[in-house]
C-alpha cells in the first residue's frame, strides 16, 4: 500500500495564456503527481525581483505517495512538457509556468536539491496569500505559527490582486465512484488491474476467489460432467463473497473495486451449460441478482483472442493450458450481449490489446485517465 502524504505547491505564470499554462499544470499533476485536494483562487501580481509582466500565481493543496525527491523529479518534467526551459543561471525571469514545493508534511529538508518549507515563502504576498486561503490554520514547521498568522506578517509590499478566476480542480477517483467492477476475458488482466488501482487509490478490493474452487481443474478436464456444479459453485460463492464485503464499509478506505461483477456467472453460464441447465441455472441468478449492489462503473477490458492465448501460456496456469481460442470466442460474444443489453450500468470498453499498464507507466495512466473521465 502506497502512503498518501500532504504537499503545498505554488504555482505561477506570466508568459502565453497564463490561465491556461496553470490549468494545464494542475491537470498534469493531477495525471502524474496525486489527488488536487484544493486549489486557491487566481491571484494577478507584478513580476517579483524583475520587470516583467504580471504573473498569475495558485496555491494547491496535493495528497501524493511520491518522496519529496520524486516528487521535486515530476515537477520538472511537467515544466518541460508545458514549455518551460531551465538553465543555469540564478536570476529571475518570465517563464510559462513556474511550480515550487513549499510544504511536505510537516517535515525539514535542507539538501542540494531542495529546500522545505520552501526559504522565501514568508516573505512573499504571492505565495502565502493563496496557501493561507487554502490552509490558514496549518502550522509553518519552522515558525510554529498558523499559516494565516505568517500570511498578515508577510512584509512583502508587492500589490497582489485576487481574480475571483477559478481553476477546474480534477475530480479524484475516490470522489467520483464508491464502487468499480472490472470484468474481461481470461488472460485480459483484470485481477492485475484491480489490484494496481486499489494499490494506488487505497481501494478496498475483492478479488474472485476462483483458486479455491475444486470443480475448476476438473471442468477443464470433462467439461460436459462439470459445467453446471463448477457454475452453480461459482454463482454461490460469488454472491456471499458480494454481498458481504459490499455491505461492509471499511473507514480506511476510499472505495471499492472489484475484480468482477456477478452477471460475469451468466455470461459464463450461457457457454457452458445445456440449455436444460441454463434455464435452470438462470432461475436462481435471477433470484440473487436482485439482490447485489451495482457498481458506479462497469469496465470492460477488451482484449484480442491471440493475445489472451499468450497471456494464459505466460501465466502459467496448468487448468488453463487447454482452453481454446473458440472458447474464448464464445466469452468474448456473451460480454458484447451483455454489455448491449444493460442498459442500466455505467459501462466503459477499454481496448487493451495493444496496452501492457503493468511495465509501461504511460499506458497504465492512459487507463486511468480513461475511467476518471467516464461522464
Amino acid at each position: 500500500m502506497h502512503i498518501a502524504r500532504t504537499t503545498y505547491l505554488s504555482l505561477g505564470s506570466n508568459l502565453g495564456n497564463k490561465f491556461e499554462n496553470l490549468q494545464k499544470a494542475v491537470d498534469l499533476i493531477a495525471a502524474k503527481i496525486g489527488a488536487i485536494v484544493k486549489i486557491s483562487s487566481v491571484y494577478k501580481t507584478a513580476s517579483w525581483g524583475f520587470e516583467s509582466d504580471d504573473f498569475y500565481n495558485i496555491c494547491i493543496q496535493v495528497s501524493t505517495s511520491l518522496n519529496p525527491e520524486n516528487l521535486l523529479a515530476e515537477i520538472h518534467k511537467i515544466e518541460h512538457s508545458i514549455g518551460r526551459k531551465r538553465d543555469s543561471k540564478k536570476a529571475y525571469k518570465a517563464r510559462i509556468i513556474d511550480i515550487d514545493i513549499l510544504l511536505f508534511e510537516n517535515e525539514i529538508i535542507f539538501s542540494k536539491e531542495l529546500i522545505v518549507p520552501h526559504k522565501e515563502m514568508l516573505h512573499r504576498k504571492f505565495v502565502m496569500i493563496p496557501l493561507a486561503e487554502i490552509a490558514p490554520n496549518l502550522i509553518h514547521p519552522i515558525e510554529k505559527q498558523q499559516l494565516q498568522i505568517c500570511s498578515v506578517n508577510c512584509t512583502d509590499e508587492g500589490k497582489i490582486e485576487n481574480t475571483y478566476l477559478k481553476l477546474k480542480r480534477p475530480i479524484n477517483l475516490s470522489e467520483k465512484y464508491n464502487y468499480i467492477a472490472i470484468e474481461g476475458n481470461i488472460g485480459a488482466g483484470k485481477t492485475t488491474l484491480t489490484n494496481m488501482i486499489a494499490e494506488d487509490f487505497n481501494a478496498k478490493i475483492i478479488l474472485e476467489r476462483f483458486a479455491d474452487n475444486p470443480f475448476l481443474p476438473k471442468f477443464y478436464e470433462d467439461n460436459e460432467r462439470y459445467a453446471f456444479p463448477l457454475e452453480m459453485s461459482f454463482l454461490a460463492d460469488r454472491y456471499q463473497q458480494l454481498s458481504d464485503d459490499l455491505a461492509q464499509f471499511d473507514l480506511f478506505k476510499n472505495f471499492i473495486v472489484s475484480d468482477y461483477y456477478i452477471f460475469k456467472s451468466l455470461i459464463f453460464a450461457q457457454v457452458t451449460l445445456q440449455k436444460e441447465e441454463y434455464f435452470l441455472y438462470r432461475k436462481m441468478f435471477d433470484i440473487m441478482y436482485k439482490e447485489i449492489s451495482k457498481p458506479d462503473l462497469y469496465i470492460y477490458l477488451y482484449q484480442e483472442t491471440p493475445r489472451l492465448i499468450e497471456n494464459i501460456k505466460k501465466r502459467g496456469r496448468d487448468f488453463e493450458q487447454n482452453i481454446s481460442p473458440e472458447y474464448l470466442d464464445k466469452i468474448h460474444k456473451g460480454y458484447s450481449t451483455f454489455i448491449k443489453t444493460e442498459e442500466n450500468l455505467n459501462t466503459l470498453i477499454i481496448d487493451v490489446t495493444n496496452k501492457d499498464f503493468v511495465t509501461n507507466a504511460e499506458d497504465y495512466k492512459a487507463v486511468i485517465e480513461l475511467i476518471k473521465n467516464v461522464n
